[in-house]
């Protein structure tokens, strides 16, 4: 399959399986992938996605010789490029990245919530160097996560950073060992599942819409999406295992 689920108890990894195209993006793999996310959503039992690729490289952006060759659909209508840039979904997604994440394949990253890379990863914006811009996020989205002015260096140049270099300007939250991406992942996809699922996923809302608005109206969306959480049976276990002296058991309701 060009884009595979796979479960791992309560995580669900998502893989990119065009390693003869470096992971590119073409139109079966950006439907494929919008319906994995679809199928994540879905999973009462998956409570985080990682997205990883198949091979050396994580994701080389788009298939160019697909649009060489007339086949510009790279997207689709609700999830943008790659079938996932502009995807609204609830569940938090981590960026496993080995080797190269350039161009689009850098975009899919900028989507992911958290991003795990090890040692040989790479980052970068090189559509200028074709005479293209950064269409999928990465003009809109670089600049959030490191200083705007590396920001702007990656995007004019079209230079890749390296993992450390990323690390250190806070694109990457963990960087491991070559190898290691998948599993470093994992970890941090349970040390997020030991959390109360509706939370986690009210807080991610909460923290990404909370960054483009004021502080007052962040506060009142944190407000308006805790009140579903409040009435659910996790509300009343969280407290009662503390009391209780026992980890929770949470059940997603």
């Amino acid at each position: 399959m060009i884009v595979e689920y796979e479960k791992k108890g309560r995580v669900a990894i998502i893989t990119l399986n065009r390693p003869e195209a470096r992971n590119a993006v073409s139109g079966e793999l950006a439907q494929a992938l919008e319906g994995a996310i679809d199928k994540l959503e879905a999973d009462d039992d998956a409570w985080v996605g990682i997205l990883a690729g198949n091979g050396p490289v994580f994701c080389a952006g788009a298939d160019l010789k697909a649009v060489a060759s007339g086949k510009a659909n790279l997207g689709t209508s609700r999830g943008g490029f790659g079938g996932f840039v502009t995807l609204e979904r609830t569940k938090p997604v981590i960026a496993a990245v080995e080797g190269p994440a350039v161009a689009g394949g850098c975009e899919l990253v900028l989507a992911c919530d958290l991003v795990v890379a090890s040692s040989n990863a790479a980052f970068g914006l090189p559509e200028v160097k074709r005479s293209l811009v950064a269409m999928a996020g990465g003009t809109t989205r670089l600049p959030k996560r490191v200083p705007q002015n590396i920001a702007m260096e990656m995007a004019l140049t079209g230079d890749t950073i390296t993992a450390e270099r990323a690390h250190q300007h806070g694109l990457v939250n963990i960087l491991c060992e070559s190898g290691e991406a998948i599993n470093e992942a994992l970890n941090l996809a349970e040390r997020i599942n030991a959390n109360a699922p509706l939370a986690v996923r009210a807080t991610r809302q909460a923290v990404s819409q909370g960054a483009m608005v004021s502080d007052d109206e962040g506060i009142r969306i944190a407000v308006e999406l805790f009140k579903p959480v409040a009435s659910s049976e996790d509300a009343k276990e969280g407290p009662l295992a503390f009391v209780e002296k026992r980890l929770p058991e949470w059940k997603a309701h």
